[in-house]
């Protein structure tokens, strides 16, 4: 473990990177030691500083659940981060990335609105679908406070896992009436088909992601409550955008969703 004033001076850099939109070399070039549980402990300093701010903790995100965005960031397992209020867009408003990020990408994923709370470790499967009120379309709106994404898992959970910004349709399922392995999704963006993917490409179902984030904060003594959005992982590869894109996609069996970009 750092040096418990280390680790305060990252989260320090690293809130500062946030509010002024500005980037930090990356942690894991400049102290190689960094571990995983380090990083979180950076993340979780991030956090309060945001909530000394005024920001409200309104759920969690999995990130790094698909094969394809495991390869592109050469990385080997999940992580998670912390939803504020503060990145939360109503559908049907433009999404504020020209003014609010640095090097955007989108994501679509499957949310989950959870009912009751869980609380690992032992939490199931069948534990997150009986605590889940309904399952949603998303976008997540990644960016790294990192220079150029030049990112290693430590690098990316000290940074509240590339948290952004997201869009959750208003549009709820009830996750047992939705085969969440097979279900398809499809990504246009300025009306092009860019990727296609399934519910399976998140850990084999996004149930077992969200299973995963239960039992992993349990861990940390942290636990997800009811009224939580959890963003489950994106389904296809992260897509670079810009202001003035318009990006959609369709799940199969929950709808479409669609995104402006300002």
């Amino acid at each position: 473990m750092a040096d418990a004033s280390q680790l305060a001076r990252y989260s320090d850099e690293l809130y500062h990177a946030l509010t002024t939109r500005t980037t930090v070399a990356p942690l894991s070039e400049r102290d190689p030691a960094l571990t995983i549980d380090d990083a979180y402990q950076i993340s979780l300093g991030l956090l309060a500083r945001r909530e000394a701010a005024g920001e409200r903790v309104v759920g969690k995100k999995i990130g790094l659940t698909s094969r394809a965005v495991q390869d592109m960031l050469k990385v080997g397992q999940p992580d998670f981060g912390f939803l504020t209020d503060r990145m939360r867009v109503a559908p049907g408003t433009p999404v504020p990335i020209g003014r609010e990020l640095i090097a955007p990408r989108a994501e679509g994923e499957i949310a989950f609105i959870l009912k009751e709370d869980l609380m690992g470790p032992g939490v199931t499967n069948a534990d997150v679908l009986r605590a889940t009120a309904g399952v949603a379309a998303c976008f997540e709106i990644v960016d790294s406070r990192v220079q150029d994404w030049k990112i290693k898992i430590q690098d990316t959970v000290a940074d509240n896992a590339s948290c952004g910004l997201f869009v959750v349709s208003d549009e709820l399922i009830d996750p047992r009436s939705v085969d969440l392995v097979t279900c398809g999704m499809v990504m246009w963006k300025n009306g092009e088909v860019v990727a296609t993917g399934a519910g399976a490409a998140a850990l084999g179902s996004p149930v077992n992601c969200v299973t995963w984030l239960a039992n992993t904060l349990g861990a940390y003594g942290v636990g997800l409550k009811a009224g939580d959005v959890i963003l489950s992982g994106s389904l296809v590869p992260l897509l670079p955008i810009v202001p003035g894109d318009r990006v959609e996609l369709a799940i199969g069996g929950m709808g479409r969703l669609a995104a402006d970009f300002v």
